[in-house]
């Protein structure tokens, strides 16, 4: 087999980078940044840059199953189709629903969409963009009369202010933060501000860190509306001309004087009058925003806020300046183009208006069509917990973990008379649950389209072939739609034909009375689709992908008057704190995507963040007598969760951070979102999944361990654990309440549980410090290390996992490994901050010391910092850190 490179597009964030995925001879999967799709530019994160580690096929699910037990795809679609039928037969469409995900194609998404609302005719189904983006949606929708992101990527290059709300750009997008970063280079007086109550690493590319106290947001712009007016900066002939309800948005800032808005959010007058005057003394204005904004229970006002102020001072659809929504997933867009959300019809149609939902029902030849919108994402599990939803399909998610009050949602889904799964892996904490379970494509073997953050439609063409039984999502929907009795309006050819017909439905009676129109592509043919280059809707006609297209420059809006309302916003009371209790402010790591069912295939991905963690202000640790690095246990919501604390100054007190990511795969207890409490905005429905209370107590453990395995190491009999794939093998991170009575034969049981025994294995006691160490081999090769302490265990773990790849022909070498250090001289990379090139701290600290006193210089000495650039903030830390050890 000779080796294909084959143009496709990222699976991760809502930037939609373009990929060359490369199958070479021998199976494995080569990864270049795609250097002419416009997103990215050849550009490419730490995830995108691992694409090709995570197409294996160990833990694929790769058949139907039923109960368990395989089963073929007839058996198992003709009990779906029966069982739907049977149950909207006794209990009405209403009994049935679907719960699907920004990482279904938009191909999927519309059949999806089509049968739920246009053949079963109920509205029930809704996604996980809820969680992410449904009050960016609602705030579009309410200013603008639709769902539309005004500008282009290339505005935040063009911009003289950039503004990030709630945005950890360089982990979370970390292509947009480099193009950020190279504007900035190019020239030096665009100014970034970094609004969050976090000092992330995002920070260090920020001119000024507004540390906001959570949802402070809505009173800070809602101050720069009362400023804009106060100073005569507004456009009163664009504001009458292209708007509504001004007057109104401005009785309501006038009361956010400066010393109001300073005690809301807890920011200097000093502060708050720079932001003011970078934000208006400069045309050209980007205020982009992204899951600080949206994930609040007063998200959807913090999103008018932001629009209020860039529809006064008309900064909004030209160059450079413009409210930019950042979204979280690759297809979140695409989902909402075709309805995915449970009050919205495809094409950006709407749900309550009467003539939207002729022209679908008519266009579709559908027997009925969703009369009222659905229940959203947290009342559509609580409706299933309620037994008012008795038949489920969940499609590329894991609710069990993502959503709030995650235990709920699990027991709901334990609970429902039937349940089927859709997805690429048959052990995440959501598929245990299922009923039937069924195969589907992964990134690599898919077939269709995604929209990105700036509009741009990008394909994912498929470079393997299907594993197993494993069968496209649109596909398994027409399948369960031709066997409900719908086959004509199913019978798809292939996915091709799927979009042909969305695209189709933009145009139907549209005329530019709608934003959303690709009709240019209503008639691609199949070689036309394959072909398909990126390209920025709107395209009603000819298709030009070379097109900018940006809105409402000249008004414009899809409001009935063709006015964009301002929207007047009361923000909420100021946070108090109470003792004991804290805020927690969920979120990712650069490393990982979602709940890690790909990302965690990885080796490299696991290097940065191997352990479930929380950040915790160094002040309130020590009121809780909480070290670094102790074991904590966050409580909130009747639910537990045990990670690992990392004191730092750059989170607020009376906070804490923790990730969302780690699963019952890959952790005892770390699944973050069981500890939040179900709020949602009233207007989006989307959780407030940054604004639980939890407390915070340090863990008491006997005994902690660490250990690097060949094989997966079983975690049953642990306390606590924590499994990561690393190079070559596993690594586990565990800790015990009660201390062994045999600690040398525990670690023995725990190693010989992956190895059946090796060999003869090497133990270390130190009974009076309270070490055990004991490494097995075989075949001169480390089968595994494990160490037990009544303390934190203290070894090198980069330098331990390094030796799983070490020749041990010569047993002298392997007592070093009970030392777990390398000897005085072998270096030791320390803690991995460069994943894309494998570069530990030690090794970019020794740079630093040896005279690199830049990012640029460390890269070129190590590499580190030299692919994706999302370390570089780290990086920079490192060496100011040794230039102060050097000044000592």
């Amino acid at each position: 087999m000779s080796a294909r490179t084959v143009r496709t597009t990222c699976p991760y964030c809502g930037v939609g980078c373009g990929v060359l995925a490369t199958r070479n001879p021998d199976g494995s999967v080569a990864i270049e940044g795609d250097p002419d799709h416009p997103a990215n530019f050849g550009r490419l994160c730490s995830k995108g840059s691992a694409l090709g580690e995570t197409t294996g096929l160990d833990g694929r699910l790769l058949y139907p199953q039923i109960d368990g037990n395989r089963a073929d795809w007839n058996e198992a679609l003709d009990l779906i189709a029966s069982t739907f039928g049977k149950t909207i037969a006794e209990h009405g469409p209403g009994s049935v629903a679907f719960y699907v995900s920004g990482q279904m194609l938009t191909e999927d998404y519309y059949a999806a969409n089509k049968l739920m609302k246009g053949y079963i005719g109920a509205a029930n189904i809704d996604t996980n963009s809820r969680l992410c983006m449904a009050s960016s949606v609602a705030g579009h929708r309410r200013a603008f009369g639709a769902d539309i992101v005004p500008g282009c990527y290339e505005d935040l290059e063009l911009a003289d202010t950039v503004v990030l709300v709630g945005s950890n750009l360089i982990w979370c997008h970390p292509v947009l933060y480099q193009r950020v970063a190279a504007a900035k280079a190019k020239r030096p007086d665009l100014r970034v501000v970094l609004i969050d109550p976090r000092r992330t690493r995002t920070a260090d590319l920020a001119d000024l860190h507004l540390a906001v106290e959570p949802d402070g947001d809505v009173a800070l712009f809602n101050g720069l509306l009362r400023w804009i007016g106060e100073r005569g900066l507004s456009e009163p002939g664009w504001i009458d001309a292209n708007t509504v309800d001004f007057g109104a948005a401005m009785d309501e800032a006038a009361k956010w004087t400066v010393d109001r808005v300073m005690r809301a959010t807890g920011l200097a007058r000093n502060e708050i009058e720079e932001f003011y005057r970078l934000w208006t003394g400069r045309e050209r204005v980007v205020t982009a925003y992204s899951q600080g904004v949206n994930k609040s229970g007063v998200g959807t006002d913090k999103v008018s806020a932001i629009i209020n102020c860039h529809l006064a001072t008309a900064r909004i659809g030209r160059p450079g300046m413009g409210p930019f929504s950042l979204t979280g997933q690759p297809n979140a867009m695409g989902g909402r183009e075709v309805g995915g959300l449970a009050n919205m019809l495809a094409a950006h149609m709407e749900i309550e208006n009467a003539e939207d939902r002729d022209r679908v029902q008519r266009f579709w030849g559908s027997p009925t069509i969703a009369s009222s919108p659905g229940p959203k994402a947290v009342d559509m599990f609580r409706a299933v917990a309620e037994g008012q939803i008795k038949a489920l399909w969940i499609m590329a998610t894991n609710p069990v973990v993502s959503m709030p009050e995650a235990d709920m949602v699990a027991e709901a889904i334990a609970n429902c008379p039937f349940v089927v799964v859709s997805d690429v892996v048959g052990s995440t904490d959501t598929a245990r649950h299922a009923i039937v379970l069924l195969p589907s494509l992964a990134w690599g073997e898919k077939d269709g389209t995604v929209t990105n953050s700036e509009r741009r439609i990008s394909r994912q063409r498929p470079f393997l072939p299907p594993p197993g039984e494993a069968k496209a999502d649109w596909w398994q929907m027409a399948e369960i739609g031709k066997r409900m009795g719908w086959r004509d309006a199913f019978s798809w050819a292939g996915a091709s034909a799927v979009f042909s017909e969305y695209a189709a439905l933009t145009a139907f009676e549209n005329g530019g009375r709608r934003d959303l129109d690709i009709g240019a592509c209503a008639k691609l043919d199949r070689a036309a689709y394959d072909a398909m280059p990126p390209f920025q809707w709107p395209q009603p006609h000819k298709l030009d992908p070379t097109r900018r297209a940006r809105f409402f420059a000249g008004g414009g809006f899809f409001t009935f008057d063709g006015k964009a309302r301002f929207v007047a916003v009361s923000a909420p009371e100021s946070f108090t704190q109470t003792i004991g209790i804290f805020r927690l402010n969920t979120g990712r790591v650069r490393d990982q995507w979602h709940t890690m069912t790909r990302t965690a295939k990885a080796p490299r991905l696991n290097a940065h963040y191997a352990e479930p963690y929380c950040e915790i202000h160094p002040e309130d640790a020590a009121h809780l007598a909480i070290a670094d690095a102790d074991l904590v246990r966050l409580s909130g919501f009747g639910s537990e969760a045990m990670v690992r604390a990392l004191l730092t100054a750059s989170q607020k007190p009376g906070n804490v951070f923790a990730p969302m990511h780690w699963n019952g795969e890959t952790a005892s207890s770390a699944r973050i979102n069981a500890l939040v409490a179900a709020v949602t905005d009233p207007v989006s429905g989307q959780p407030a999944l940054k604004g639980s209370m939890v407390s915070v107590e340090r863990a008491n453990f006997a005994c902690h361990g660490f250990a690097v395995t060949r094989e997966r190491p079983a975690t049953s009999g642990l306390d606590y654990w924590a499994l990561a794939r690393c190079e070559g093998g596993w690594r586990l991170e565990f800790a015990l309440r009660v201390e062994p009575a045999a600690k040398t034969d525990f670690i023995n049981r725990l190693l010989g549980s992956a190895h059946g025994g090796g060999s003869e294995p090497l133990t270390s006691e130190d009974r009076h410090r309270g070490f055990w160490r004991t490494a097995r081999f075989g075949a001169n090769r480390l089968l595994g290390v494990g160490y037990l302490a009544r303390s934190l265990v203290t070894v090198s773990r980069s330098w331990a996992v390094a030796q799983l790849a070490e020749n041990f022909a010569d047993s002298r070498p392997r007592w070093r490994i009970l030392a777990g250090q390398p000897a005085s001289d072998m270096p030791d990379k320390g803690a991995i901050v460069c994943a894309c090139m494998n570069v530990g701290a030690n090794e970019i600290a020794t740079a630093a010391r040896s005279g690199c006193a830049t990012v640029a210089a460390i890269g070129g000495a190590t590499r580190a910092g030299t692919n994706c650039g999302s370390c570089t903030a780290e990086i920079a830390e490192i060496i100011h850190a040794n230039r102060l050890v050097a000044a000592e």
